[in-house]
């Protein structure tokens, strides 16, 4: 891509403005991650003070398998096959993803993912959730776990091979992905390719007046 000297400049004055709002949207995102911790907190607080009538009053929520079973409609009960059969992608994915990080990050010098991170299980012991409730959130976060470790591992691998932001808007992208260079910027690439592929966790968020090769 081709950019004459008024674009160069343009872009130039986009990156401060970018910048700030990427700041901006970290600041937001460290706001809500506190909130839903301070959250947690006061949960975890009240069920310690109050745990016997915290478990009375969670189990009258709870619908018995047979009764759940009965309310549900026959065409969601013939799904559950297809959507079971999913136990076996995942599961190799999670078995692929760990092997790849493991025998190909060190030899790249990318920090592996910690999986524990992204692969939660603490749904199940729930008091208001019956049997199938809870094998079906065991079910869930163990898939969307395996989703978001393979997401955060292929988001590493492609900082490193491939940091370049698509010439087309995207949707859903990556958290690494506003730092990747733009399309066609072919000097900020070969600058800053090797920089950036030093800085994986939270070292990819450029400290106060360092450039982020953007």
């Amino acid at each position: 891509m081709l950019t004459g000297p008024s674009t160069s400049g343009r872009d130039a004055a986009m990156k401060p403005r970018i910048d700030e709002l990427l700041q901006r949207i970290q600041s937001l995102q460290e706001e809500l991650e506190e909130e839903y911790r301070q959250r947690r907190d006061e949960f975890e607080r009240r069920r310690i003070e109050l745990a016997g009538e915290f478990l009375r009053h969670q189990r009258r929520y709870r619908i018995g398998w047979l009764r759940f079973l009965l309310r549900s409609r026959l065409l969601t009960v013939l799904t559950a096959p297809v959507i079971y059969a999913g136990w076996i992608p995942f599961l190799l994915m999670d078995l692929f993803v760990t092997v790849y990080q493991a025998v190909c990050f060190p030899v790249y010098r990318i920090p592996k993912v910690r999986r524990a991170d992204y692969i939660v299980f603490d749904r199940e012991d729930l008091p208001y959730l019956n049997a199938i409730e809870k094998f079906n959130c065991f079910y869930c976060s163990y898939g969307n776990g395996v989703a978001a470790y393979t997401r955060e591992v292929a988001a590493r691998t492609e900082q490193y091979w491939c940091p370049i932001k698509h010439a087309r808007r995207i949707r859903g992208a990556h958290d690494r992905y506003p730092r990747f260079f733009d399309h066609g910027d072919a000097e900020a690439f070969r600058q800053g390719l090797n920089r950036l592929r030093r800085k994986y966790g939270d070292a990819d968020r450029p400290t106060e007046g360092e450039p982020d090769g953007r």
